[in-house]
This record gives C-alpha cells, structure tokens and sequence, in this order.
C-alpha cells in the first residue's frame, strides 16, 4: 500500500471551508465578506468592519451603536491583570505579554460553555476591547509610567493611540491608524488563523483560541515582517543606494523584507491602500527618509522582481507607517494582533458553527519493531 502524498506546510490543502475572506493573488483582490478592502479602508472603520468580519453583513445603524458601546464599555482590565503586567520583565517582547495577559483573561471572565451564543459574543467583546489596554498598559508600564485608563469618547483606533501616548491623536492620524487596522483584520487561512481555529476546534474557550494564534503571530516568519523592513531600508542608508543595493541583493540571493507573498503574484493591495493613506500622514507630518528608499527600492524592483511575480506586500510600508506615528517597532506585530483578533474570532465562530476537531494524519518515516537493549548491553 502506497504512502499518502505529503505537502509539507500543508501548502495548497484546504483545511476548511470558509466564507469570511476570499483573495484573488493574480488581481490583486482581497475581499472581507465579498467587500473589497480598499473600499472597506476608504469608506468604512474598524469597529463598522469588525461587525461584517464577525457577523456576516454590514450592520444596521442600532447594530452598530450598540456594538460600539459594548466595546467601549469593556476596554478596562482588572488592576489585578495590570498587576500581572507589571510583574513582567521590562525587556521582554510585547508580544509576550499580550499573550499572557490574553491567557490571563480566561481567570476574569470565565466562560461555562462555548456553545452557547450569548457567552461567545461577550467574550468576543472582551477580546477585541481589552487587546489594545494590555498592550498599551504593557508599554507604558515597561517604560516606567502609570497605565492610562481608556476613554469611551473616543473610537477604537483613535482610544488606543492615547493610551499610548497619553494625548489624542489627529483626524489623519486616526485615519490612518484605522486603516491598518482594517486592513489587517483578516487574510484567509494564514498560520495563525488556522492555529486559532485548531485550538477553538477542541472547545476551548476564546481566551486560549486567541492566545494560541497570538503565539503562533510571534512567529518570524508570520508577524514581524515589517520590523525587519525598516532594518532593511536602514542598511540600504539612502535613496540613491537603493537600485545598487537591490541588484547586489538580488545576486546574493538575498531576502528583500516586505517583498512576495505566498498568495499575491501581484502588488498587494493592502500595500496599495497603505501608501495612499501614508501620502496624507506624511504631509501633516514629515516625508520619513526610510519612505523615499522604499519608493526608489519599489521603482528599482518593477523591471528586476516584477517579472517573477514579486511585488511589494503590507509589510512594506506598515512599519514606516507606525514608525511615523511614533510607535516603537516592537509593537508593530502587537497592533498586528490587535486588528487580526477579529479575524481569528470570525474563523473560531465559524469553526465550532459545525465542529469537528482536527486530527490530521502523519507519514510515520522512522524505525520499526526495533528490540529493547537492557542498559548494561549497550554500547
């Protein structure tokens, strides 16, 4: 009998059926419940887009007041969860710690059973509310200041940049905080949603779904991709560096940060969207340096990565963005979490709509009905 075919990376194997997200790689289309992104960035807002992530359609006006204050009514956390926050080393990663104090939740806000609609829905509200407090309160504890406490006047982006900063951050700015956060709320079945739903698929409860995808987002190789592109821009130094730097890169067969995607063959359009909304901030603010080595790098790359189907994705400029705003790079993959949270909640809502845990199988390839040696007989 014949071995079952192995695609390592699971690559090109539907795990499951969905009806959240869809992308077209050859067009450039990336859909949140058959809305295109960009038209989803330009037109709506996070909390607006959290809604049809997580319910399905647009919703009415009530639908969408109520949902927003429930929101805003659940930002605080415990001061006993500030209490783990601040027990945590100030050198270790945010990412770290907005897992754990994740985790943590689960002890405040236990859930009997994850069947039961009315006990999912507050937890979903839980966790999209309370995401950006640990992580702010994270930040300002590891650099030595008092957690700030949200307000409920101000929407979800614009509330998270002041408990960052402890000041209100400006329409543009808030715009385009908005914007990333939307546009990075949900991308079909990446390794972290499906970790999300492998884990929602044994009931556990949301608190641990979500953990699990946060831990599996830490991954270098899933979040994070858009620190290593400001390090990248550093070392190409100047814009008239960049094509030289690009042909050498290329030779070497080294990595171009922010650069391919295993979907788009394309120019992503998140990446598009970011940029435009980029052009806006950079005019209230300054044009940063690192922004014009990424244009000439894009320019240069059209002629020699654009015929291999390699184009810039959202990494590219997402990390340029938030450095602009003032956001140190170490919570670029937190804000990441903050916004996919809502994607992993969508797919662990979908998940146990109709469970079935997963199991999947292996190619076992080592050895077989092998003797025990007692400890003196070997060699």
């Amino acid at each position: 009998m014949s071995s079952p075919e192995y695609y390592p990376g699971l690559a090109d194997v539907p795990a499951a059926e969905s009806a959240i997200s869809f992308i077209d790689g050859k067009r450039a289309r990336l859909e949140y419940r058959g809305i295109a992104v960009e038209t989803l960035a330009h037109e709506s807002f996070f909390e607006e887009t959290a809604w049809l992530l997580l319910k399905g359609e647009l919703p009415r006006q009530k639908e969408l007041a109520d949902f927003d204050v429930a929101l805003k009514q659940e930002r605080c956390i415990h001061y006993r969860l500030l209490d783990v926050l601040k027990s945590l080393p100030e050198n270790g990663h945010p990412m770290a710690a907005l897992q754990a104090g994740t985790a943590a939740l689960a002890m405040f806000h236990p859930l009997a059973d994850v069947l039961h609609p009315d006990q999912n829905w507050e937890g979903i509200i839980q966790l999209i509310a309370k995401l950006p407090t640990i992580v702010a309160a994270f930040h300002r504890i590891r650099n030595g200041h008092e957690a700030i406490a949200p307000r409920q006047d101000l929407g979800h982006a614009a509330n998270f940049y002041y408990m960052l900063f402890g000041k209100e951050p400006s329409a543009a700015v808030t715009r385009v905080l908005d914007a990333c956060l939307i546009l990075h709320a949900e991308h079909t079945m990446n390794a972290s949603t499906f970790s999300s739903r492998v884990t929602g698929s044994t009931l556990a409860n949301p608190f641990a779904v979500i953990s699990s995808a946060i831990g599996t987002l830490s991954g270098p190789l899933h979040g994070g991709a858009n620190e290593e592109v400001l390090d990248m821009l550093l070392e190409i130094g100047t814009p008239e560096k960049a094509g030289t730097w690009l042909v050498e890169a290329v030779a070497t067969k080294k990595k171009i940060m922010g650069y391919g995607h295993r979907v788009y063959k394309v120019k992503d359009p998140r990446a598009t969207v970011l940029q435009e909304l980029a052009e806006k901030v950079f005019a209230e603010t300054t044009r940063p340096v690192a922004y014009t080595i990424a244009t000439n790098l894009e320019k240069a790359a059209i002629d020699i990565l654009g015929p291999k189907g390699i184009f810039p994705n959202v990494d590219f400029f997402s990390g340029i963005v938030y450095q602009s705003l003032g956001i140190p790079k170490d919570l670029f993959t937190p804000i990441f979490a903050i916004a996919r949270v809502v994607g992993w909640l969508s797919h662990w809502l979908e998940q146990i709509s109709h469970n079935r845990i997963y199991r999947p199988e292996q190619i076992f390839v080592g050895k077989s009905d092998q003797p025990y040696i007692p400890l003196e007989q070997r060699t």
